[in-house]
């Protein structure tokens, strides 16, 4: 896979089941690119190795007076030097291809986890873990599936050197042989500490960054109340503790460094005052000190590798199980889709609270309590949040269609819709059937505020299509974005339609005509409303009831309110104080009410 092939046709199937089985995972989907750079790698350390080889034959020619010697050592350097060019240029192109698709991979496999959990994986994992995970995390996981290779390759060149040292000059092989592993192991009594204090750093930062994205979301609410200061006040506090974090962790990685700065040098030393020794003892040449002192020097270029290796793997491993902790995360039904991937029609049905949307009719669903009409929607959507029996289109149970039928099937509008930045033409780019046109969406939701106010707001867009939406929308009410949320959903024209409280923040006058306009521009479509807004209730067809999670009462608005008075609480708004005595007024309020907003309507 190279780079300009990216995205990847199908990322494959994770091993989720931990962090290191995800990295070990990623390595051999990468095999191909992983052994090319093993083989530039090899190549480029090879021939930095044999630098010194080459600088001793030409000492000792030197010494010895040798034309042809001087003229062999000349050209073994210049060949190395052309494949330490060769292959270094080649490694880092390799490397950092191996570092973007694996990091490329990494961020395909989590799209689609979301796409595949949808509203469910906020439910489960924070917000702010999600984008922790999917832009810094993947990042690290990418540094140390790039740094395998290249740690590879420094790790053969060394063992290579020093069997080569063995047999150039046993004396002093032995001391090199022996000396270099003890360099390279030295450091692992400090790895778990350092590793300890990089998953505190990981975890302050997670922290951080998923309090900042709670707040920028809320930036507008806080403000409102005047919350902005004391949010902004444990933002600072939790980013000095990251600060604090860091240089911990760093003061760690410091102290590894010097370590393989030090000991490198000490047997630079040992290697130098042996070697004089037995060169005055005539037992090696001038050229072989040279050589072997060279080779040495050389060494340590590799040796750094051990250290990236580990603080690689320190960092990416904590990130891995982070990132594998959601890969992990599975529909709480989900048959895979072990029927056809046909869209069935019908009624809309659920089995625990025994709701059901008749085929072609506007539903409106009355339930006291909003989260648990929430986790209502999102089952009748087809994809719940917790276990449960599947709600039943057309006799059909949605958990048994293939995702994206059940998806087509029936669309869920959850309460707090999410708007992306681009212009409205982008915003209204979405799978429909065709029948729908966006004009008539936006009529039917009321829209024609909002794109007065679009045009208004772009600098060259005269066309409300072409006018820029910021990110969710936060240049708009809340109830203009409300709007536009409402005919994104509508151009769709799912077979089931589901709303959750679709018009909270607009006032009555505008409800009322987007309650018709939905009407008349779902006709024939099974639409299913979850409000409590008289407006809403009185233009449905029939309205549903549920008290503790059960469906209680089904008729219409005007007779559930005479006959219900657990329904007349919800949707007035009364006491139970007001309830007994007042009953009756509240509901001529509430008829008289209706009657006025029609006729300004």
């Amino acid at each position: 896979m190279q780079i300009q092939d990216l995205p990847y046709p199908d990322p494959g199937v994770p091993d989720a089941r931990s962090g290191p089985r995800f990295l070990w995972w990623l390595f051999r989907n990468q095999l191909s690119g992983q052994l090319k750079s093993l083989a530039w790698g090899l190549l480029h350390f090879a021939s930095v190795a044999a630098l010194p080889f080459c600088v001793g034959v030409a000492v000792q020619a030197v010494v010895d007076r040798s034309g042809t010697g001087l003229a062999l050592a000349g050209g073994l350097l210049a060949l190395a030097c052309v494949g330490n060019a060769v292959g270094d240029t080649f490694l880092h192109r390799t490397a950092i291809t191996n570092w973007i698709t694996a990091a490329a991979r990494v961020q395909q496999l989590l799209a689609r986890k979301a796409a595949h959990l949808g509203s469910a994986l906020t439910r489960r994992v924070a917000a702010g873990e999600v984008v922790a995970v999917s832009t810094g995390d993947v990042e690290k996981i990418g540094w140390f599936v790039e740094a395998l290779s290249r740690f590879t390759a420094a790790l053969v060149t060394i063992v290579l050197v020093c069997a080569g040292l063995l047999v150039y000059q046993p004396a002093l092989g032995v001391v090199v042989a022996v000396g270099l592993p003890a360099l390279a192991l030295a450091v692992l009594p400090l790895l778990p500490r350092a590793t300890r204090r990089a998953d505190t750093q990981r975890e302050k930062a997670g922290r951080a960054t998923e309090l900042a994205s709670d707040t920028v979301a809320g930036l507008r609410v806080l403000r409102g109340i005047g919350g902005e200061e004391l949010f902004l006040d444990r933002y600072r506090s939790a980013s000095q503790e990251v600060r604090h974090a860091a240089v911990r962790s760093a003061r760690m990685w410091s102290l590894i460094s010097a370590i393989q700065v030090l000991l490198p040098g000490l047997l630079l030393i040992a290697v130098v005052w042996y070697g004089v020794r037995l060169a005055r003892e005539g037992r090696i040449t001038v050229g072989e000190l040279v050589t072997v002192y060279s080779s040495v020097m050389v060494l340590t270029y590799p040796l750094r590798h051990f250290e990236e290796i580990a603080m690689a793997y320190s960092f990416s491993r904590p990130s891995a199980k982070r990132a594998a902790g959601v890969l992990s995360l599975r529909r709480p039904t989900d048959t895979a889709g072990s029927r056809a991937a046909d869209v069935p029609s019908g009624d809309l049905y659920d089995p625990e609270t025994g709701l059901l949307a008749p085929a072609g009719r506007l539903t409106a669903v009355v339930c006291g309590d909003p989260d648990a009409a929430g986790l209502l929607a999102e089952r009748l959507g087809g994809h719940p949040s917790q276990e449960g029996t599947s709600v039943l289109l057309g006799g059909v149970p949605l958990d048994e269609l293939p995702l994206d039928s059940a998806r087509t099937a029936v669309l869920v509008q959850d309460k707090d819709p999410v708007l992306l930045s681009g212009t409205l033409r982008d915003l209204l780019d979405v799978p429909a059937s065709g029948t729908v046109r966006p004009d008539q969406a936006l009529a039917a939701a009321q829209c024609d505020d909002v794109l007065a106010a679009l045009v208004q707001g772009s600098l060259d867009a005269t066309d409300p299509m072409d006018a820029w939406i910021t990110e969710r929308g936060r240049s708009l009410s809340g109830g203009q974005r409300q709007r536009l949320a409402l005919a994104r959903s509508l151009i769709t024209d799912p077979e089931a339609l589901v709303l959750d409280e679709p018009t909270s923040a607009v006032d009555s006058h505008t409800e009322a005509r987007i309650a018709q306009g939905v009407r008349e521009l779902r006709e024939g479509r099974t639409t299913v409303v979850f409000t409590s807004s008289p407006l809403l209730l009185d233009r449905a067809d029939r309205v549903v009831f549920l008290h503790d999670g059960e469906a209680v009462a089904v008729g219409a608005h005007r007779e559930l309110v005479r006959t219900e008075p657990r329904y007349r609480a919800v949707v007035t708004r009364e006491t139970d104080d007001e309830a007994a005595p007042n009953g009756s007024v509240a509901l001529n309020d509430v008829l008289h009410e209706l009657e006025e907003i029609e006729e300004k309507a």
